[in-house]
């Protein structure tokens, strides 16, 4: 399988969203999200690039989107597979939402960047819940401020 990633924080109760933005400003996570896709095509829903407001620099953005449209600095797929076959050049592409994308890339994602709040926060949009059988942690690490960890996860295959 060939690789794909999914790049996520989420709270204690899995909030990921409100109001179509993220309920927290965490400066960590928000260097390790440019370190880690940096230089890798990120795969995106028309409400998370409307949230971003912009294209990523130094990154390929596909915005998967059911109506054709042009988003400044992106390229557009109209599905999942079509945003795929753009990218099929890059070695490890990434997923960064939103709510309805995640879901359906789930199943063909091979590995996880998870950031874990250690806090309930009020949302309106989750992410699903991880099967632990299907999922192998490989690195974990607790951020400098606390409050947070990162982990990394691969699919058990």
């Amino acid at each position: 399988m060939k690789p794909l990633a999914l790049i996520v924080a989420q709270s204690r109760n899995r909030g990921i969203g409100l109001a179509g933005k993220l309920p927290w400003h965490v400066p960590e996570d928000l260097k390790r999200f440019k370190a880690l896709t940096t230089g890798h095509a990120i795969l995106m829903g028309r409400k998370t690039h409307e949230s971003i407001g912009r294209a990523l620099p130094g990154r390929r953005n596909v915005v998967l989107t059911r109506t054709p449209a042009v988003f400044t600095g992106c390229e557009s797929a109209g599905s999942l597979d079509a945003a795929l076959r753009l990218v099929a050049d890059d070695a490890m592409p990434f997923i960064i939402g939103g709510a309805q994308l995640y879901a359906d890339a789930l199943p063909r994602v091979t590995h996880v960047f998870l950031t874990q709040l250690e806090k309930d926060t009020e949302a309106d949009t989750f992410f699903p819940e991880l099967n632990p059988t299907e999922w192998r942690e490989v690195k974990r690490a607790r951020g400098a401020t606390g409050g947070v960890e990162f982990i990394d996860l691969e699919r058990v295959r």
